[in-house]
C-alpha cells in the first residue's frame, strides 16, 4: 500500500481535471499555470509546459469509444486533462504507482506510470478485437466455402451481419494504430524531458516506447488479418453472384431462340404454308428444340459452364 508520503508527493505532482468541469479546469489553470486553451489540439512547448495531446479506446464491455486527454508535462508537476476523474484506464498506473513509489516523486515518473497504463489498456482493445474476429471464424469460413450447415448457399444478406462486425473490428484495430502512435510520440517527449532531470527514468522510458511501438505492430498484424479476411469475403460473394448472372444469362440465350419462333408465330400473316402440313406442329416444336440446343451447345463447347 503507499504510505501518506507517497500519496501526498502524488497529489503534489499529478493533477487531475475533468474536462467537462469548466470551474476544475479554471482552478487548475490558476494554480498550475497549465493553459490548455492555448495548445488547443496540437503538441505545444510553451515556458512552462509542455502539452502533449492523446486520442485512445477506452472498452466499456461490449463498447469501444474514443477519449480524448492532454498532459501538461512542467518540471515539478504533471496536469491531466482527462474524460472524468477517477479515469478507468488509469487503474493501472495508479498500482504500478504502488508497486514502485519512487515514481510518484516526480511529474515525469507519474506520466511514465500513466503512458504504461495506457498503453496496457490499448493491448487489451486490439486484444477484444482479435477475439471478435476468431468468434467470427466459423461464419468466415462459411462465407468462404459458400454454403451453410444446412447447404444453402450463401448469399450477401446472409453475411450482412457478420460484415458489419468485421468493419467494427476493423475500426477498433485502425483506431488503435493512430493511438500508438500519439503514444509513441508522447513518450519520445517524455524521455527529452526527463533526460536532464530524472536519469533514472531513461531506461524505464526505452523500454515503454519498445512496448508501445510492439503494440503498434500486433495492430498492423490485427489490421492486416481483417482486411484479408473482408477480402476473402467479399471475393467468395462476388464469385457466387457472377456465378448467379452467368446462370442467367444462359438461361436467357437458351430461350431466345425459341421465343424469336414463338413470336414468327403469332403474327397475323395469312399465308403460313407450314399451318396445313400434316405435320406442320411436330416440325415446328423440333425445330424450336434445335434452336435451344445450338446456343447450349456452343456454350458447353466454349466451357462456360463451367
Amino acid at each position: 500500500m503507499t504510505g501518506t508520503y507517497e500519496v501526498a508527493s502524488l497529489r503534489k505532482h499529478w493533477v487531475q481535471v475533468p474536462a467537462r468541469d469548466a470551474a476544475a479546469l479554471a482552478k487548475a489553470e490558476r494554480t498550475t499555470g497549465a493553459d490548455f486553451a492555448t495548445a488547443g489540439e496540437r503538441v505545444w512547448e510553451g515556458d512552462t509546459f509542455v502539452y502533449l495531446p492523446i486520442t485512445i479506446n477506452v472498452r466499456s464491455g461490449a463498447k469501444v469509444r474514443r477519449e480524448r486527454l492532454v498532459f501538461a508535462l512542467g518540471d515539478d508537476v504533471l496536469v491531466t486533462l482527462q474524460p472524468e476523474v477517477p479515469f478507468a484506464p488509469f487503474d493501472k498506473a495508479l498500482a504500478r504507482l504502488r508497486r514502485l513509489p519512487h515514481l510518484a516523486q516526480s511529474a515525469h515518473g507519474v506520466m511514465y506510470a500513466l503512458l504504461y497504463a495506457l498503453n496496457e489498456a490499448q493491448e487489451r482493445v486490439i486484444d477484444y478485437a482479435s477475439d471478435a474476429l476468431e468468434a467470427m471464424s466459423d461464419e468466415i469460413t462459411l462465407a468462404t466455402d459458400g454454403y451453410d450447415d444446412r447447404g444453402r448457399e450463401i448469399g450477401v444478406g446472409n453475411m450482412q451481419d457478420t460484415i458489419a462486425r468485421m468493419n467494427s473490428a476493423e475500426e477498433i484495430v485502425s483506431r488503435s494504430q493512430e493511438s500508438q502512435l500519439l503514444l509513441a510520440r508522447a513518450a519520445r517527449h517524455l524521455r527529452a524531458e526527463a533526460e536532464g532531470r530524472t536519469p533514472a527514468l531513461a531506461p524505464l522510458i526505452d523500454v515503454l516506447i519498445d512496448d508501445i511501438n510492439g503494440v503498434k505492430e500486433h495492430a498492423s498484424y490485427e489490421h492486416d488479418k481483417v482486411r484479408y479476411l473482408q477480402q476473402s469475403i467479399m471475393t467468395s460473394l462476388d464469385v457466387k453472384q457472377n456465378q448467379i448472372v452467368k446462370v442467367f444469362t444462359i438461361i436467357t440465350a437458351v430461350f431466345l431462340p425459341p421465343t424469336l419462333i414463338a413470336t414468327f408465330y403469332g403474327m397475323n400473316f395469312t399465308n403460313m404454308p407450314e399451318l396445313a402440313w400434316e405435320h406442320g406442329f411436330l416440325a415446328t416444336t423440333l425445330l424450336t428444340f434445335v434452336a435451344a440446343l445450338i446456343p447450349l451447345w456452343y456454350i458447353r463447347r466454349r466451357g462456360w459452364l463451367r
